[in-house]
């Protein structure tokens, strides 16, 4: 009898969904493997994976054009449900010659702001009628949650037309008050770029974009802003500072004062997030968040964003905090520990000081 590989990875699945895990990892020689509040937990009880075994789970995640792609393109990127139960950001791709998949776990039940304990200032940013917000920080360290609870709360307060354009889509909304379209790249238009270009001809009130991959969609983003959207997005940098840089030097030298100056006229803030390991089990945010004020614009404009830190520090009054500030305050509520925190900290140095 042929061994039925859709079933085994069902229970795989549903095992990562009962033990809280973010992601699974299958790969050749070994274990299958899963992702709990932040480590690799290997399951024991199931058999190391040969390459038949890995392809064969693979292959149950696979529609007959994705195996088509990926023979072609050696990764494929798309989302996967299990019977409506659970949702999956899958990545496959090749390793030493051999399949191995990273699958992210993605809940159907968007939380709210209070219920991932994000700070309440970002309530905030749900309010405007434009500008450019962003949420960055390393890879799996909840940006993407953190974006669909700002988007869904524009969603059950606001009448608004909302786009998102993913690669692939994570969270699926349910519309309220708001009219959604989420757009995937692939199935619902054939590139990032296409989709963004097109996106203002839509009548969008507010545009979330996946991620900023490039110049270009950083350009069409900032345009939008300019023009009267609010725009959402994501970006891996580890900081407010690091990442208006980062937007900066994509561009070559001669339309870096253009961008800075675009910058400075449509940011509204940043928040930059670490999910760090929790005492008691689990993670909680440690959010650094930068609101642009006139002080932080005029930084943007002359080119000094090495002083944003320092504003940032001195201008908690506005609602403004550091990422040691907010390590510091999780330490001092006994929410993580000294060790975790400084694991987590840019400068473990000024945390001590801090506490000290």
């Amino acid at each position: 009898m042929a061994f039925d590989y859709s079933q085994k990875l069902a229970e795989i699945m549903m095992l990562a969904a009962q033990q809280g895990a973010s992601d699974i990892h299958l790969s050749v020689g070994k274990h299958p493997t899963v992702r709990i509040d932040g480590n690799l937990l290997p399951l024991t009880n199931e058999p190391v994976l040969t390459p038949e075994m890995t392809a064969g789970l693979i292959s149950a995640l696979l529609t007959p054009e994705q195996q088509d792609r990926l023979i072609s393109e050696k990764e494929i990127d798309f989302a996967f449900s299990f019977e409506d139960k659970l949702r999956f950001r899958v990545n496959v791709y090749f390793q030493r010659g051999f399949l191995s998949a990273a699958l992210r776990l993605i809940p159907y039940h968007i939380r709210t702001i209070e219920e991932l304990n994000l700070p309440p200032i970002l309530h905030e940013f749900t309010k405007y009628n434009q500008g450019f917000f962003l949420v960055v920080g390393p890879a799996g360290q909840g940006k993407t949650t953190t974006l669909a609870a700002l988007i869904d709360e524009i969603n059950h307060k606001r009448m608004d037309h909302i786009i998102t354009i993913e690669d692939p889509i994570e969270y699926t909304f349910i519309q309220d008050r708001a009219l959604i379209d989420q757009r995937e790249v692939g199935s619902d238009t054939l590139s990032f770029h296409r989709a963004l270009k097109s996106v203002l001809r839509q009548d969008p009130d507010v545009i979330m974009i996946g991620e900023m991959r490039d110049p270009e969609s950083i350009a069409i983003a900032l345009t939008a802003a300019e023009t009267g959207h609010l725009v959402f997005s994501t970006l891996h940098t580890n900081s407010a500072s690091q990442t208006i840089d980062r937007i900066i030097d994509s561009f070559p030298a001669n339309q870096q004062g253009q961008i800075r100056s675009q910058l400075a006229a449509t940011l509204l803030g940043i928040v930059s997030e670490r999910l760090v390991p929790r005492i008691k089990g689990g993670r909680i945010p440690a959010c650094e968040i930068m609101i642009c004020n006139s002080a932080i614009r005029n930084l943007i404009r002359e080119g000094k964003t090495y002083q944003i830190d320092l504003i940032i520090d001195t201008s908690s009054q506005e609602g403004m905090i550091s990422l040691n500030r907010s390590l510091a305050e999780l330490v001092r509520r006994r929410e993580i520990s000294l060790e975790q925190g400084e694991n987590y900290s840019l400068n473990p140095s000024e945390l001590r000081q801090l506490l000290s």
